[in-house]
């Protein structure tokens, strides 16, 4: 049954041809990949293209994916990160972290009142960490908000994993202070 079968035993299948098992990797992967391009970059156009791109790579054959060096699930990702990025260098939106010295080189039914409080707070979480530099951008899109393990956001991210901790304690610190900066400027 496809829907007990890994994503590698599905990419398996895929590459000799069986349809419905890339239907059945794309239905399981396409939503995440979707929702990390677009906390990535913030626009709905780049999280289309993005998601497109990865699945058409791995419709060609997907032959870069080595089982050996991690998850598919990271690989995906990993694809989906480079797209990103380079999108958002693109429009000149990709904000470089200085890698030398770690600083930033650019800067029931809900009640309505609830409801709107929820809403404000969701688009001031999603600005601040859209404003986050890309490298601890990413960090937060794939721990945080995608759930992806340690070990799979370092692979996509082709880094160690301390590394990632090491960028998600920045980038979660930022976050805070950014977030502490926007609820006093409002009060």
């Amino acid at each position: 049954m496809l829907t007990r079968a890994t994503d590698e035993e599905l990419l398996s299948r895929a590459r000799s041809g069986d349809e419905p098992a890339f239907a059945a990797l794309y239905g399981r992967r396409e939503g995440g990949i979707y929702r990390f391009a677009l906390q990535m970059s913030g626009s709905v156009e780049i999280a289309e293209d993005v998601t497109q791109e990865v699945f058409l790579m791995l419709a060609r054959g997907g032959s870069d994916y080595d089982p050996a060096r991690g998850s598919l699930c990271a690989w995906l990702y990993g694809i989906a990160r480079n797209l990103a990025r380079r999108a958002l260098e693109r429009r000149g939106d990709w904000v470089p972290l200085d890698e030398e010295n770690g600083t930033e080189t650019a800067a029931g039914q809900p009640s309505p009142l609830g409801s709107l409080l929820r809403n404000e707070a969701a688009e001031a979480v999603r600005r601040a960490v859209l404003s986050l530099p890309g490298q601890y951008r990413e960090a937060v899109v794939l721990c945080d908000l995608q759930d992806l393990s340690y070990t799979d956001a370092a692979e996509a991210l082709r880094c160690p994993i301390g590394t990632l901790r090491s960028r998600l304690n920045r980038a979660r610190t930022l976050l805070a202070s950014k977030l502490q900066a926007a609820r006093g400027c409002c009060v």
